[in-house]
């Protein structure tokens, strides 16, 4: 473009206009900058596709945990590493970040499972020896689960079995806490089949839950009739072929477990195929028998003495033989009415139907009731009696009673129906001991002393009386023997003669030579000497008349003490 100049007339100067050009936009000297840009928006790209989930664990404590060096791994393999360690808002928990692999984001679903692996000491041994030199570290199982999460609970123990093992899970409630724990061995016929999977409490029931993992294929030993029951490991038994000792396992032995049975007597039932299914945890085998009868009479007991050791579960027989069980100790204490003065503990029993009648005989429960009440009738009666010496146990004992029948008796009470009682064989004693006692207070000892005094005296006159008797009785014979020796005896009647030859035989009877007159003295001294035998206890009876019974307490000797002087 040519410079076009306008020419003022008015001046001599030319006036020059500027021409504008437009210049280059970008200068060379940004192009470094812009490509560093590129590649570093491209390695953080690259960085953060590549970067896996971060993930959110709660631990109860970061024992062996580090940032930056304790690995998340799975079968052995690396597939996170822990980035930051820290405690939550209210210090209960421990709450660790960890950022997982790209290729472990799969792993992430709602059932997986994460656990510390470290060195332990268990039932099952040593186990994680190698974190001694590695360190510890979490090791996750993956989940099956179609739904992902990112934020778990670390479990204090490895698992027992995956979500997706082969076998069956059953639940089991217990009114005892801590009976069992995780870990602990699930038996059948002492055969090791699973193990304890989980332990809680359920707050609603007030019931310790025990979730056990029965293996592949011992699950199908799992029946509808199967009962669950503690195992202690050693079993004790005394009866009278003697001592039985069983011991289900090793492991049992030190840690305990659960066993699972089919009662004997009872049917096999069907096998247990749904998962969760639940069970009640019985305490022993005895329990587990006791609780295999379903109907059941309830009846109230009337007892007008102690019955201190008379305890819930404690047997009800009859000559031996179990046919019941004692529910409730006392039923009830007093009432508004009297108080105490009913001088009556009620008890509660259940007489078990399956326990009576054959399981072919087909009866009802009140049927059953209805013949009881005819026995009653015939002297039926229960009474306390003990089971065991050593722990003054009691227990409720059945029979019938001769001197009961035709005896009035209650029907029903509050509402129960009433089972007659008669008074135990302590209290009987005790009474019968009351009763000798009694009558001994009552005998007229120091009338029956006085007439043995009065015997003993009357027989020494009656010896004196004999001795001097038997002089004269001496003499008579010596006279008799002159008189009959005479000549002039010769010329007397025959009938007088016989008379005084018979006086003089009967009178020599009576002789001290005589043997007659040797065992009456014999007889009499032995009198004698019984009754002097015989007064000190009668003196004694007179001082204290239940010596007899009770003996004589033995009197502390005599402790010497310095004389005065």
């Amino acid at each position: 473009m040519r410079n076009i100049r306008d020419e003022d007339p008015m001046s001599n100067e030319e006036q020059v206009t500027a021409t504008v050009k437009s210049g280059r936009s970008f200068s060379a000297v940004w192009i470094l900058p812009l490509i560093s840009l590129a590649v570093g928006i491209w390695m953080f790209y690259q960085y953060e596709s590549n970067q896996g989930t971060l993930i959110t664990l709660h631990v109860q404590t970061a024992d062996g945990l580090e940032a930056g060096k304790t690995e998340i791994r799975a079968r052995d393999v690396k597939v996170g590493v822990v980035t930051d360690v820290q405690l939550n808002k209210d210090y209960s928990a421990i709450v660790v970040k960890a950022r997982m692999d790209k290729s472990a984001d799969r792993m992430l679903k709602e059932d997986a499972t994460f656990w510390v692996v470290k060195p332990r000491i268990g039932r099952e041994g040593v186990t994680g020896l190698g974190t001694l030199l590695s360190g510890a570290y979490i090791a996750l199982r993956p989940g099956e689960s179609d739904k992902s999460q990112n934020t778990f609970n670390v479990l204090d123990v490895p698992p027992i079995a995956p979500p997706d093992a082969k076998g069956l899970r059953v639940v089991l409630t217990s009114k005892k806490a801590g009976a069992l724990s995780v870990g602990d061995p699930v038996l059948f016929e002492g055969y090791t089949v699973g193990r304890v999977e989980k332990v809680g409490f359920d707050l609603q029931k007030e019931k310790a839950s025990y979730q056990l993992f029965i293996f592949r294929p011992y699950d199908a030993l799992v029946t509808t009739e199967s009962r669950f029951l503690l195992t202690s490991g050693v079993h004790i038994q005394m009866n009278a072929q003697g001592i039985n000792v069983d011991i289900a396992s090793l492991e049992s032995l030190v840690s305990g477990g659960v066993s699972f049975m089919v009662p004997e007597g009872q049917p096999k039932g069907y096998p247990v195929t749904e998962q969760m299914t639940a069970f009640e945890l019985y305490d022993d085998l005895k329990q587990v028998r006791e609780q295999i009868y379903h109907k059941v009479i309830e009846y109230a007991l009337l007892f007008g003495e102690s019955v201190r050791g008379l305890n819930p579960g404690a047997p009800v027989e009859y000559r031996g033989i179990r046919i019941g069980t004692v529910e409730k100790v006392p039923l009830h204490l007093t009432d508004k009415k009297q108080g105490f003065a009913s001088k009556q503990i009620p008890v509660l029993i259940h007489i078990e139907v399956e326990r009576i009648m054959d399981p072919d005989v087909s009866i009802t429960a009140e049927e059953l009731k209805t013949a009881l009440s005819n026995e009653f009738e015939h002297g039926l009666r229960a009474t306390l009696k003990t089971g065991n010496l050593l722990t003054g146990a009691l227990f409720i004992d059945t029979d019938f009673y001769p001197d009961e029948v035709g005896k009035e008796f209650l029907s029903t009470y509050r509402g129960y129906d009433h089972f007659p009682t008669v008074s135990g064989e302590f209290v009987q004693f005790q009474r019968q001991i009351g009763g000798i006692l009694n009558k001994l207070n009552r005998l007229p000892v120091e009338g029956v002393l006085t007439s043995l005094e009065e015997t003993l005296d009357a027989s020494q006159e009656t010896m004196a009386t004999l001795n001097s008797a038997g002089k004269e009785l001496d003499g008579l014979i010596q006279r008799l023997d002159g008189l009959l020796a005479q000549d002039g005896a010769q010329n007397l009647p025959q009938e007088l003669r016989d008379t005084l030859e018979e006086l003089q035989r009967t009178l020599r009877g009576f002789n001290p030579d005589s043997e007659l007159y040797q065992k009456l003295q014999e007889a009499l001294s032995g009198f004698n000497d019984a009754m002097d035998g015989f007064s000190p206890l009668m003196k004694k009876l007179n001082q204290k008349p239940n010596s007899l019974i009770f003996g004589e307490s033995q009197l502390s000797d005599p402790i010497p003490v310095k004389g005065e002087p």
